[in-house]
């Protein structure tokens, strides 16, 4: 997942590429691999794109045509979902048979607008699509995983799965995390210390060691955590939020079916599967009655947090007392 490998000049040129979904940061990167595929076969080539609301078989005409510099050209039409209906039949015209100097990338938003057009370019033998589906919170760390591998590197995966939880579920950032961290570390695994090298000072990175070491039943580890965090400056509410995490963790992994394939167990709960194991030991301690009770102490902590509660602090330390007393509970 760490980006599309660069096509051949010879998928592109000739071809209309179809790029789908609402992740832009995946899209964007199969419209510059497809831009350098085409500038690696001819350096003189040429790049030009539009918006799909501007979009006429004369401006794509324009667009599409050779120059005195070179007849090889890349040519990038965004926002298709926007394309008027009076162009649809002259796009779907020219892309059942493309100029084949033409490397034409047609990016679709995503949504219902503009499906029709969709359906009808990919029965086009000439145009292939590539699909960016928005991620699961599972498949978060999978996709550190790649970048890091796309980078020659490895990485452990409870480091990846940190590294998504002290950076966030942005893709750009995420990537941005993941080549710092290949550069700087090459040659050997990242592990977690590693990455917390770097990224331990992340809010939210804090309030799941607080969530983490309270479902464990840890109370002594979990409100020393607690005080770091909140002397670090992290926001009550990520810790809540933390809370919450672990707590639907547990609950699902409990209700989920038994007797599947480790991998359908993770897609169920909502985890990569190296995480479902630590869900696994954490739950021994829970009963459903604790789990069903700690989602309501989480529900009115962080209602009280996000009320104004005079004194946060308070209130989260009352949560980890709670929590850590719940686990065992029958």
């Amino acid at each position: 997942m760490a980006g599309p490998s660069q096509p051949r000049a010879a998928d592109v040129l000739g071809r209309v590429t179809l790029v789908t979904g609402k992740e832009e940061f995946l899209n964007e990167r199969t419209v510059v691999a497809v831009r350098d595929s085409v500038r690696h076969y001819d350096s003189e080539s040429e790049f030009s794109e539009t918006v799909g609301s501007d979009l006429s078989l004369a401006t794509l005409g324009e667009l599409a045509a050779p120059s005195l510099f070179s007849s090889i050209r890349c040519v990038v039409v965004r926002g298709l979902e926007n394309l008027p209906e009076e162009s649809v039949e002259g796009l779907l015209a020219y892309a059942a048979a493309p100029a084949d100097e033409v490397a034409l990338v047609l990016v679709h938003g995503g949504g219902q607008k503009g499906s029709g057009t969709l359906t009808k370019l990919r029965k086009l033998a000439t145009v292939t699509e590539s699909k960016s589906g928005e991620l699961r919170a599972s498949e978060y760390p999978n996709f550190v995983s790649a970048e890091i591998r796309g980078h020659g590197a490895t990485i452990d995966p409870d480091a990846a799965d940190f590294l998504v939880q002290a950076v966030g579920q942005d893709l750009r950032s995420l990537a941005a995390a993941a080549d710092q961290l290949a550069s700087d570390f090459a040659g050997g695994p990242i592990t977690s210390d590693k990455v917390k090298q770097y990224f331990g000072g992340r809010a939210e990175a804090k309030s799941f060691a607080v969530a983490d070491a309270a479902f464990w039943g840890r109370r002594t580890e979990a409100l020393e955590e607690l005080r770091w965090a909140l002397d670090g400056g992290t926001a009550a509410v990520l810790v809540t939020s933390a809370f919450a995490g672990g707590a639907r963790g547990v609950a699902r992994y409990r209700s989920a079916p038994r007797g599947v394939r480790e991998a359908d167990l993770a897609r169920e709960v909502g985890v990569p599967p190296w995480k479902l194991r630590t869900i696994r030991d954490q739950s021994r301690g829970w009963s459903d009655g604790g789990i069903a009770r700690a989602i309501q102490a989480i529900a009115r902590a962080d209602a009280d947090i996000k009320g104004a509660a005079s004194d946060a602090s308070y209130t989260l330390e009352r949560l980890v007392l709670t929590i850590t007393g719940l686990r065992d509970s029958r």
